[in-house]
C-alpha cells in the first residue's frame, strides 16, 4: 500500500474531477444517462455517478485495510457524497481566489511520496497501476490534496494567534499535559448548522443519542463513524491516531484523561456540533527530564520563486549575493535589502535555532556550516535560501521547550477547532441540490 501524507481532515486521497476523463464521447454516448448521471449540484458544478462510485470504492478499500466493518451501502454512499460536496465547495473557493498548485510543487510532493515509500518513480507508477490508479489520476489527486491544504493554511491556520498570557495559563493549569502520556482517540461529529431551528437541533441530538446507544450495545465505532460522522476523518473510521493530551482538542482533553481504554464518552457540544469520543488506548506518562541541546545562531536571505522569478533566477541571484558576502559585504545589510522573509528587518537574523525548528532542507545545510561560513543557495518548500551560521552553543532548553510545546499545542487546538467551524460555515453557505435518489 502506498502511504500518502495528508492532514487529519483529509484522510483519504481525493477522487477524480470528472467522468469525461475516463470515457471518450463515442464510447460513453449510449450510456451517458446511466454512467454519468448527475448525483449532486454544488453551486455551478456537478458531481457525477462515476465520481461518487470511485470515491466509494476508495473509501471501502481504506476501511478494509484498517479492518473496519463496512457500513450499509446506501448510508455509506450518502456519507461519501457529502464529503465530495464539501471538497467541491473548497476547491471552488480556491479557484475563485486564484489559489493554484504549479507543476514544480506537485513534482516535488510526488518525489517525497516515492522517497517516503522507499520507491523509485518507476516503482511508484507500477504500484499505483496495480491498485488500478493511473498516473495522471494520481497527479490530480495529489494536486487536490495540496490545494486543500494550502486553502486551510490561508483561511484558518494563518489567522491563529497564541499569546504569551495563554501559554502561561496553559502551563500553570496543565502541569502534566507535557508529561509524555499519549492517547489513541477516535471521534464522531454530528454537525449542527449555524442558526439551526429547534427542530433541527432536536433531530441532530436524537441522531447523536442513537449513535451512543448503538455504541453502548457493542456496535463497531469505526463503522458508525463512517456511517454517521460529519467530520472530515469520518470515512477513516473517525480515527485521530495517537496524541498527547496537549494536542487533543480542548473539549476532549479532560474527558479523555478520565476514561479507560475502550470507553465511549457522553455527548459533548462545541460550536461545530455534537461530539462522541472513544479512547482506544493510552500509553506513556513519564515526565521528561532536563534537556541539553545544541543551538545554532543563524541568518538567512530568502528569495521566493513565482511566475516571474524562476528557480534558476533565484539561485543565480543568491550566488551573486554570496560572492559579495565572501568579498566582505555585510550579510545583514544584504538581507535587509533582498530577503523576502519577515526576518529581513532584523538583517535575516533567525536567533537561536533548535533542531527541528526549520524544514529538513534548511536544517541539513545549516548543520553542515561552521561558524562564519555562508552556504551555497539552498532550496526548500519556501523558496531559495542563503544561510550564514554565526555561532553555536549547548543550552539547557527544558523551560524553553516546554513553552514551545505549549505554544504548538495551543495553536494546534485552536486550528482544529477553527477549521471545523470554518468548514461548517462554508457548507452552510454552499448551494447544494441532491439528485442521488432521482431516476
Amino acid at each position: 500500500m502506498i502511504r500518502i501524507p495528508s492532514r487529519p481532515c483529509l484522510a483519504l486521497i481525493l477522487g477524480l474531477a470528472g467522468a469525461s476523463a475516463l470515457f471518450p464521447a463515442h464510447a460513453a454516448a449510449s450510456r451517458a444517462v446511466e454512467v454519468d448521471r448527475i448525483v449532486a449540484v454544488v453551486n455551478n458544478e456537478v458531481i457525477t455517478t462515476l465520481e461518487l462510485r470511485e470515491r466509494v470504492q476508495q473509501a471501502q478499500r481504506q476501511l478494509a485495510r484498517q479492518g473496519t466493518a463496512q457500513p450499509p451501502a446506501d448510508v455509506f454512499e450518502r456519507q461519501v457524497l457529502e464529503r465530495l460536496v464539501l471538497e467541491r465547495a473548497q476547491t471552488q473557493l480556491a479557484a475563485e481566489t486564484s489559489l493554484k498548485v504549479d507543476d514544480a510543487t506537485l513534482d516535488r510532493a510526488i518525489g517525497r511520496i516515492a522517497e517516503n515509500n522507499r520507491m523509485s518513480m518507476t516503482d511508484l507508477r507500477l504500484a499505483l497501476e496495480k491498485d488500478g490508479i493511473t498516473w495522471n489520476r494520481f497527479r490530480d489527486q495529489i494536486r487536490s490534496e495540496i490545494l486543500l491544504t494550502r486553502l486551510r493554511e490561508r483561511e484558518v491556520d494563518s489567522r491563529i494567534v497564541v499569546t504569551d498570557a495563554e501559554i502561561e495559563n496553559f502551563l500553570a493549569n496543565n502541569a502534566d499535559a507535557l508529561s509524555g502520556e499519549e492517547f489513541h482517540v477516535a471521534h464522531i461529529l454530528v454537525r449542527v448548522p449555524d442558526g439551526a431551528s429547534m427542530q433541527q437541533q432536536s433531530e441532530r441530538l436524537a441522531r447523536a443519542e442513537s449513535v451512543v446507544e448503538r455504541l453502548r450495545a457493542g456496535e463497531d465505532f469505526g463503522r458508525l463513524a463512517a456511517s454517521y460522522s460529519d467530520a472530515p476523518d469520518g470515512l477513516n473510521g473517525g480515527d485521530l491516531g495517537w496524541r498527547g493530551r496537549d494536542r487533543l482538542p480542548t473539549l476532549f482533553a479532560d474527558t479523555v484523561r478520565q476514561m479507560q481504554p475502550g470507553e465511549v464518552s457522553k455527548i459533548m457540544r462545541s460550536p461545530a456540533g455534537l461530539h462522541i469520543v472513544k479512547l482506544v488506548e493510552k500509553r506513556g506518562g513519564a515526565a521528561a527530564g532536563a534537556q541539553q541541546m545544541q543551538q545554532t545562531h543563524a541568518r538567512h536571505i530568502l528569495i521566493r520563486t513565482s511566475e516571474i522569478v524562476s528557480d534558476a533566477d533565484a539561485e543565480s541571484r543568491l550566488n551573486g549575493l554570496r560572492e559579495r558576502v565572501v568579498n566582505g559585504a555585510s550579510f545583514a545589510e544584504l538581507a535587509k535589502a533582498n530577503s523576502a522573509d519577515l526576518s529581513a528587518a532584523k538583517g535575516g537574523d533567525l536567533g537561536w535555532v533548535n533542531p527541528g525548528d526549520t524544514v529538513p532542507e534548511f536544517e541539513r545545510a545549516m548543520d553542515a556550516l561552521k561558524p562564519g561560513e555562508v552556504s551555497a543557495p539552498v532550496k526548500s518548500p519556501f523558496g531559495w535560501h542563503l544561510i550564514q551560521v554565526e555561532e553555536r552553543r549547548m543550552q539547557d532548553v527544558t523551560d524553553e521547550r516546554k513553552r514551545a510545546a505549549a505554544r504548538n499545542a495551543l495553536r494546534e487546538r485552536k486550528a482544529d477547532e477553527a477549521f471545523e467551524e470554518w468548514l461548517r460555515q462554508l457548507r452552510d453557505r454552499t448551494y447544494v441540490e441532491y439528485h442521488l435518489d432521482k431516476e
